[in-house]
Formats: structure tokens, C-alpha cells, sequence
């Protein structure tokens, strides 16, 4: 990197601190958290999609698809249950949320069960997502350290004072607005990435011919995912629709973008549009990973620096060997991004959930709708926690993003559960559900720790059955005075909100993912 790449960098972060500083003002918590519900659906979808399409993405999709063993096309298998994941949120979940008019989503269970649910969940939100946002910091930090020749502790703290900045000062506004600029910067990072790949490769013929056709493989319909097999299509299609749909509706990250949106209109065209645009974008990452990949096996130079015990390192050698100076600093910028991205989200909604959770618990409710200073300290708090975090977390799986979703998938499917029991049933009572969540991950730490064979998608399932059976039995077998919900209006409020238009969508959609993961092999060959 030259001087060139540097003023790159500098500009890009001058830029988010801008927004950070241009975007202050807020009055209350809901304009601090929520931007005052003002946002609008196209800004809340590139910040949805930033988070979860750059937040690791664009290292590591390329890099599971172009160079790690056993990877290839079969990465789009992880896409092929968004749209339903999408359909069953927007006929329960959100919608329920969002006429709620809560801040924390954590608030609804405290209003349909009791303040004890209600921590219980904010606790394993705080701890998986601090936890899977650590990690995430640190795996981009040793990249960062190879591209810009600096040390890991240094990228660390890059990462991590600019974004606390910007977050802290614009709120949930400059978390979106900042989203929004870098998933721009990291689809555009991705195409030049293709294009000089190909061009180094002699054009898509060439590219074609060099193709390994085992990386061509797109649905595993064969694998169940019980024999230490994964990635089949059973267990990526159930535990899929379990794990966005938690990640998308019962994630305060996330949900969060769906609660700052003007109007429900506006929430469902975000979530729909989130649903059909996803695939593309992970498409692009798979050519980038695959056009790349087929350049580094043929490349001896290329392939002797990247370590085989770490694919991740695939997009960033690239970069600093085959882009020219000024390329390379965009490109540092869009992996800068991909981190900020994740980590002014987990910022903002674990404040969100930590402030709230300790106004109700020191029954401060006055201070908790205009203090905006515990916000900001909050905030604080959490990005430190997660950088001391980043200092020492650990390789879990092949790749950062497989990682992630792996410590996300212990506790997915019980969150979940505990969501759906108090929106769909009128039985189930706090102390049940309080049980069943802890059964449920239980269950699953017990698969994560000593049960190796089972795929770790299928988690996902477990910890949803294993909440959502144990909760059942128990308000089947209670008294009738025991079954009696905390808050009758909330129980009773409407449970279903079906779209026909929207259903026939997303169905149509998901029916043409799978036509085009199995066309697509035979159009590459």
C-alpha cells in the first residue's frame, strides 16, 4: 500500500464520522434508537443487507466458495430458506412487534409473560451477539493486519474507535446512513474484484476452462446432516427458515431496523425486498469466490500466500497483488466496512437492550424515555466489551462466517420459540416459558458440546423443538388458574397477519432458487 491507499482510507473514515456528527440531535431514546420511526424502507433494506451481506461476506462466502476444502457453490444452499424465513416473519413476528411500539423487542415478552422471560432472553441476545460480533472484529483484524502492514491490536482499535464514534453520536440514523454507504462501497468492491480476476485469468472462457467442477455443486440433496455431512438440503432448507427467521425478527440488530421503519408499509417492503435481493448479491460474492479461487490454483505465486488453515485469507492476497494502488485502499475500505457494519449494530441494539433492561429493572421508567446519556454510555460500554472480546476470541470453523453462524445457531431456535409461544398460544404462562427456553439451550449446548455428528444447521431445529415441546406439555398439564397469560390484551391481540400477494411471492421465489441452484452447474460447465 502507497500513500494513494492511505488517503483512501482516510477519506472513507472521515466520511462515516460526518455522518455520525451531521446526523446528532436526537431528544429521546426512540429518536436515538428507532431515528423517531422516520426511516424509510429503501435505507433500512441496504442497512439490513449490509449487515448481514458485508459483514463477513465479502472475505468469507469468496473465500468458502473459491478455496475452502469441501466448499464450492454449495455456499447458496444458505440462501434457499430467506424467503420463507421472510414470510414468517411478516405474518407473526414483526408485524406484532412493530404495533407493540416497543424499543426493545425484549419489551414484548415482558408485556405477554413477565419482567423474568424478558431478561432471560436479553441475556442470551447480549451474550451470542457481544460473543459472534468479537469474533467477527478479530478475524477481520489479522486481515486488516496483512493488507495495511499493521499490527492486530492496532486494527482492533481502528475498527473499533471510529465506529463507537459515529454510532455513539447519530444513533440509530448514522447506523443506517453508514450501512447504507457500505454496502454500496462493498457491491461495488466486489464487481472490480471479479473484473481484474477475470482479466488476469484471460476472460470467462478461459475462466471456465479452469473451473474445478467439484466446486460446481450447488444443493446437496443426499446429506441429512446425522453422519458429520453438511450442507445438505434438508437441514440448510428447516434450520435456515429457524435461524433468519430468529436472526431477522427475534435479534434486536436487527429487528430493530424493522421498529425504526415510518410505517408497517414500509416494513414489509424492506423485509420482502430483503428476501429477493439477497440471492444476487450472495451470487456475486460466489463468482468472486469462484473467479479468484480458479486464479489462486493456477497462480503457484498467489496460492503460497494464503494459509491452508485459513481460506480467509484468499480476497485480501488477492487484493494487495493484482489491484493497483488506489484499488486497494477502496478494497481495505469495503473490508473496513464489512467490520463497522457489524459492530455499530451490535453497538446500538446491545445498548438498546442493556439500558432497558436496567430501567426495569430499577423501575426508572421516567429517565428511560429522555436520558439519552445512558444511552450513549451504554453504547460505550458494549463496544469496548466486544473489542476486549475480539483480543481473545478464537477459531471455531473453517471460515469467520461459518463461525458465527455456528454460535448463533445455539441459541436461534430458542429465542425463536419463546417469540412464537407468546404471540400464537394464550396458555403458556412466564414460569413455562422460562423453563422451556432453558431446556431448549440446553439441548443445544449439549449437541454443540458432545454430540460432533449432528450438522450444527440442524441446531437450529433442536433448540426450537426442545423449547417449544417442553412449554406445550407444561401448559397442557397445569391447572387452569396457572395457564393464565401475564397480560391478557397482549395474548389476545391478533396473531396472524396474512398477505396472499406477499406469500405467493416469497413461495415463487424460494421454487425459483432451487430451479436456478440446479441449472446453474450445467450453465458453468
Amino acid at each position: 500500500m502507497d500513500i494513494l491507499d492511505y488517503s483512501v482510507i482516510a477519506i472513507y473514515l472521515v466520511t462515516l464520522l460526518a455522518i455520525g456528527f451531521r446526523l446528532r440531535g436526537q431528544q429521546t431514546k426512540q429518536d436515538y434508537f428507532l431515528a423517531g420511526r422516520s426511516l424509510g424502507w429503501k435505507p433500512l433494506l441496504l442497512s439490513v443487507m449490509a449487515t448481514q451481506l458485508s459483514a463477513v461476506s465479502f472475505i468469507s462466502a469468496p473465500a468458502f466458495v473459491g478455496f475452502r476444502e469441501g466448499g464450492g457453490l454449495i455456499w447458496l444452499s444458505y440462501e434457499l430458506a430467506i424467503p420463507l424465513a421472510m414470510l414468517l416473519l411478516l405474518t407473526t413476528v414483526l408485524p406484532t412487534l412493530y404495533r407493540s411500539g416497543v424499543v426493545s423487542i425484549y419489551d414484548y415478552l415482558e408485556k405477554r409473560f413477565s419482567t423474568s422471560t424478558r431478561i432471560c432472553i436479553s441475556v442470551v441476545f447480549q451474550i451470542s451477539r457481544a460473543f459472534a460480533t468479537g469474533i467477527m472484529v478479530y478475524a477481520l483484524s489479522i486481515i486488516l493486519q496483512g493488507t495495511m502492514e499493521i499490527a492486530p491490536w492496532q486494527a482492533i482499535m481502528l475498527i473499533g474507535v471510529i465506529t463507537v464514534l459515529y454510532s455513539l453520536q447519530g444513533g440509530m440514523k448514522a447506523v443506517v446512513y453508514g450501512d447504507a454507504v457500505q454496502m454500496v462501497v462493498i457491491v461495488l468492491g466486489t464487481v472490480i474484484c471479479i473484473a481484474f480476476a477475470l482479466f488476469s485469468l484471460g476472460g470467462w472462457e478461459s475462466f471456465i476452462q479452469l473451473l474445478p467442477n467439484e466446486r460446481l455443486t450447488t444443493i446437496n440433496y443426499s446429506s441429512l446432516g446425522f453422519d458429520g455431512d453438511g450442507f445438505g438440503f434438508l437441514p440448510m432448507v428447516l434450520g435456515g427458515i429457524v435461524l433468519y427467521a430468529s436472526y431477522y425478527g427475534c435479534d434486536q440488530s436487527e429487528a430493530q431496523r424493522a421498529l425504526s421503519a415510518r410505517s408497517e408499509s414500509d416494513l414489509k417492503k424492506m423485509m420482502v425486498a430483503n428476501g429477493v435481493l439477497r440471492f444476487p448479491i450472495t451470487l456475486l460474492y460466489c463468482f468472486a469466490g469462484l473467479i479468484v479461487g480458479t486464479l489462486a490454483f493456477n497462480d503457484p505465486q498467489l496460492l503460497s500466500q494464503i494459509p491452508k488453515s485459513n481460506p480467509d485469507w484468499l480476497m485480501p492476497i488477492f487484493i494487495l497483488n493484482y489491484l493497483p494502488h488506489g484499488l486497494i485502499g477502496l478494497l481495505v475500505v469495503a473490508i473496513l466496512a464489512a467490520a463497522m457494519s457489524s459492530l455499530s449494530s451490535a453497538i446500538n441494539s446491545l445498548s438498546a437492550v442493556s439500558l432497558e433492561d436496567y430501567f426495569k429493572l430499577t423501575h426508572n421508567g421516567e429517565k428511560s424515555n429522555h436520558n439519552l446519556v445512558h444511552a450513549k454510555i451504554a453504547g460505550l460500554a458494549w463496544g469496548c466489551i466486544i473489542l476486549l472480546l475480539s483480543f481473545n476470541a478464537g477459531d471455531i470453523a473453517p471460515t469467520v462466517i461459518e463461525a458465527v453462524n455456528k454460535v448463533g445457531s445455539v441459541f436461534f431456535g430458542p429465542v425463536l420459540a419463546v417469540f412464537l409461544l407468546g404471540m400464537l398460544t394464550r396458555r403458556v404462562n412466564a414460569k413455562q416459558v422460562n423453563i422451556a427456553l432453558f431446556c431448549g439451550v440446553a439441548t443445544n449446548l449439549t449437541f454443540a458440546f458432545f454430540i460432533e455428528n449432528v450438522f450444527w444447521f440442524w441446531w437450529n431445529v433442536t433448540g426450537f423443538l426442545s423449547t417449544v415441546i417442553p412449554a406445550v406439555l407444561l401448559a397442557m398439564t397445569s391447572k387452569t388458574d396457572e395457564r393464565r397469560p401475564v397480560n391478557h390484551a397482549v395474548a389476545r391481540r391478533k396473531p396472524f397477519h396474512f398477505d396472499k400477494a406477499i406469500a405467493v411471492l416469497l413461495f415463487s421465489y424460494f421454487g425459483l432458487l432451487i430451479v436456478v441452484c440446479y441449472l446453474l452447474p450445467d450453465w458453468l460447465r
